[in-house]
């Protein structure tokens, strides 16, 4: 394996970890799980941006943490699903303002959809109410995580000279 690839590889496994470690950081605080969710590591979604292979690490990070999600399961596949494609979509954003914008819409229509079906037991007639509500919730917390602290990743990310050198392929 050459250089580059063992870096990339290596990138992306240490985009998992951080982005399990400060889900579970915000858990302290009650705000990676349920409606409002503000998960500190949303900000990593828009990496992908300059480094696509960050996607994979951002979606063992998701299931990493989702581990402990009360809904199980769903939350588990589901929600993690939601990163993932979040990620491949940052990944084709054209423009920086634009990379923060695919996990905002994708994680408030899956996981709001997730939790709006979990809080009304099903697809019955409480499921577009609890929907429309945890949705709006979780996309809110997805502009604070994305827009907020992704914001400042997008602008970082250029100034650091080993991370602009190995995103120079990329769209820097």
């Amino acid at each position: 394996m050459n250089k580059l690839k063992t870096r990339r590889l290596v990138l992306a496994a240490a985009v998992a970890a951080m982005y399990t470690v400060l889900s579970y950081f915000g858990n302290i605080f009650g705000i990676t799980y349920g409606g409002f969710q503000c998960r500190f590591s949303e900000a990593l979604t828009v990496l992908p941006f300059f480094f696509p292979e960050t996607t994979a690490g951002l979606f063992i990070g998701c299931i990493l943490t989702n581990i402990l999600s009360p809904m199980g399961i769903p939350d588990l596949v589901f929600g993690s699903l939601a990163t993932l494609l979040a990620g491949l979509c940052t990944a084709k954003a054209k423009s920086r303002w634009l990379a923060p914008l695919p996990p905002v819409v994708s994680n408030g229509l899956i996981v709001g959809a997730l939790i709006g079906w979990y809080e009304a037991g099903g697809f019955n007639s409480a499921f577009p109410a609890a929907f429309a509500l945890n949705a709006g919730l979780v996309a809110l917390g997805e502009i604070v995580a994305c827009y907020g602290l992704g914001s400042l990743l997008l602008l970082l990310v250029p100034r650091v000279k080993p991370l602009r050198e190995l995103a120079a392929e990329g769209k820097l």
